[in-house]
């Protein structure tokens, strides 16, 4: 529930996007990944120095996740001005869940489970369904400007941008899972990551003080989907795996989908809304199960509930 809260914060970004047109992609994904990190590292400036130790143990793992958080987000940007909306958040948001579960594979040595790969063919197909009903790759904004090398770039962006996603995602969980606190954890990836962010923030970011509205967004942004969203994802990242929480995340375009037709004003065929369904219904699979433990004969003893990986 709190990856699933954390992923409506973020369908908000791209409606919220809109209403400041000229601030540019690299901008928007500085100010909002960048100012969202450092306020959640001033949030957790306590719990940080309290783990300092274990976090200085473990400072590779920090530095890994301190620097896809710096990548995401301009990849994840540029990738949608490219090569469009469509084939962006599609090979993106896609591509997130299929990089975390290899990662995990790989240096975990975690299973592929049949129950794994079900909800994820159901999550992707769901996911690209309602991205190309719902924007057109025609009208997609960049797609014109940057010609066929450019929509290649994109396509490679948004590749990058789901293998970092999943690979600061798999960073925070090992810290987490090293007995590094959530608040610890997420604060001290996500503020180095926010560090990292600030040189492109002061070369793009300044149409984010040409008016009201476009510093509201920045603001925005910054405080609500990039600071309340990865405390939440945060929380979340303590309970499951994460390559559990990146595939819940997909619930993200099912809430900008809809955001876009109520706000925006875009229209969405029955072919995008049978995308929602379907990334909808991936969710209760990707869920996980929980489980009690038996409990022995002899007087009445309340056992902890187990939650499966």
């Amino acid at each position: 529930m709190f990856v699933a809260a954390a992923s409506i914060l973020w369908g908000t970004t791209g409606t919220a996007a809109t209403f400041a047109p000229g601030v540019s992609p690299l901008a928007i994904g500085a100010v909002a990944m960048g100012m969202g990190g450092l306020l959640q590292a001033l949030f957790a400036a306590r719990a940080i120095r309290r783990q300092r130790s274990g976090i200085l143990r473990r400072w590779q793992l920090v530095a890994v996740g301190a620097a896809a958080v710096a990548v995401y987000p301009l990849a994840f940007y540029s990738s949608m001005h490219l090569s469009g909306v469509a084939v962006g958040t599609v090979v993106s948001i896609g591509s997130a869940p299929v990089a975390a579960a290899l990662i995990e594979r790989f240096t975990d040595r975690k299973p592929l489970t049949r129950r794994w790969i079900t909800g994820a063919l159901l999550g992707v197909g769901g996911a690209a369904l309602l991205s190309f009903a719902g924007h057109s790759p025609a009208t997609g904004a960049g797609t014109d400007a940057a010609g066929a090398w450019g929509s290649t770039a994109g396509i490679f962006l948004g590749l990058l941008a789901g293998g970092t996603y999943a690979l600061y995602s798999w960073a925070a969980h090992r810290l987490i899972g090293g007995g590094i606190p959530s608040r610890a954890a997420m604060g001290s990836i996500f503020g180095l990551g926010g560090l990292l962010l600030m040189p492109v923030l002061a070369a793009t970011g300044a149409p984010l003080l040409d008016s009201w509205t476009n510093f509201s967004v920045g603001a925005y942004m910054a405080l609500v989907p990039m600071f309340a969203g990865y405390i939440l994802f945060g929380w979340g990242l303590a309970r499951v795996r994460a390559s559990t929480a990146t595939r819940i995340s997909l619930l993200e375009t099912v809430v900008a989908a809809v955001l876009a037709v109520l706000v925006v004003g875009e229209r969405l065929p029955a072919l995008g809304w049978l995308g929602a369904a379907v990334v909808l219904g991936s969710l209760f699979i990707l869920t996980p199960r929980t489980q009690r433990t038996p409990q022995p004969a002899g007087p009445a003893v309340a056992l902890p509930r187990k939650v499966s990986p």
